[in-house]
C-alpha cells in the first residue's frame, strides 16, 4: 500500500522548525560549522526528534546545512570554494537570462520589464531612509575602508539587514525573470536560501548606500552592456569575499 501522507500538523511543525533554524543561520546567529543537535532542537521547539530530523533535511537540501556520517548535521561553511562555485552558477544563470532578454528587447528594455528591479531599489531606498541614511552617497574623504578596499560599514547599525538581503535577492530575481525562460527562472529560484547566505557574508563589505548605488548602476547598464555588466557585478562581489 502507498505510504500515508504526512499529517498536516506534522508538516506544519517541520516547516516551523526549519523556518526558525533557517532564520538563525541567515541572521548569523548560527555560525558556519556550528553543529545542529536534534535533541536540543526538539526540546527548544517542543517537537519530536523525527520532526527536527525532517526540518534539518530541508536545510541540507537548501545547502544551508550539511549532513556528514558520524558527525551529524552542521551549518554549512561558506568557504572560498563554496563562494566561487555559487557565483559561477549564478553567473551562468543571470548572465544568460540577461542575454536572452537583450535578444528580445534590444537596447530599449520596456519599462514594465525593468519595473520589478526598480521597485526593489526603491524599497532599498526606503530602508535607508528608515535607518536615517537619506540617500546613497560615496565614501567621504578619509572614511575608513574595508580590507577589500570598500567603504567600511558606518552608521548602518539601524539597517534591517535581513530585509535588505531579501529585497536584494528580489532585484536579482527580477533580472532573471526578464528572460521569461521557465527553466532558468526555476533553477535560479532554487538558489534562494543559498543566495541569502551569500548576502549575509558579503554584508560587512557594503554600506546600504553603496549597495544601492552599485545596483542602480547595474540596472542602468543592462540595456546596453547586458551580460557583461552582470558578470562584472558578480565578479566584484566574489572578490570581496575571496580576498577578505
Amino acid at each position: 500500500m502507498p505510504a500515508s501522507p504526512q499529517p498536516a500538523d506534522s508538516a506544519t511543525a517541520v516547516a516551523r522548525v526549519a523556518a526558525a533554524v533557517r532564520a538563525g543561520i541567515l541572521s548569523g546567529a548560527l555560525a558556519p560549522g556550528v553543529p545542529l543537535r536534534e535533541e536540543a532542537a526538539a526540546a527548544e521547539y517542543g517537537v519530536s526528534r523525527h520532526t527536527v530530523r525532517a526540518a534539518f533535511q530541508r536545510l541540507v537540501v537548501e545547502r544551508l546545512a550539511v549532513a556528514e556520517a558520524y558527525r551529524g548535521v552542521r551549518v554549512a561553511s561558506f568557504d572560498r570554494a563554496h563562494v566561487i562555485a555559487l557565483q559561477q552558477l549564478r553567473a551562468a544563470l543571470e548572465v544568460e537570462a540577461v542575454r536572452i532578454a537583450g535578444e528580445r528587447f534590444g537596447s530599449a528594455w520596456p519599462d514594465e520589464v525593468l519595473a520589478p528591479a526598480r521597485a526593489a531599489l526603491d524599497r532599498l531606498e526606503e530602508l535607508a531612509i528608515d535607518a536615517g541614511d537619506p540617500a546613497p552617497r560615496q565614501a567621504a574623504p578619509g572614511e575608513g575602508l574595508s580590507d577589500a578596499g570598500e567603504p567600511a560599514p558606518n552608521g548602518d547599525a539601524a539597517v534591517d539587514w535581513l530585509e535588505v538581503e531579501r529585497v536584494h535577492a528580489d532585484f536579482h530575481r527580477a533580472l532573471v525573470e526578464a528572460s521569461a525562460s521557465p527553466r532558468i527562472i526555476e533553477t535560479h529560484a532554487a538558489l534562494g536560501s543559498e543566495l541569502l547566505l551569500f548576502l549575509l557574508h558579503v554584508r560587512p563589505h557594503y554600506t546600504l548606500d553603496s549597495l544601492i548605488a552599485e545596483h542602480r548602476t547595474l540596472l542602468d547598464e543592462l540595456p546596453t552592456r547586458g551580460g557583461d555588466a552582470v558578470r562584472e557585478h558578480l565578479e566584484h562581489s566574489t572578490r570581496l569575499l575571496v580576498e577578505a
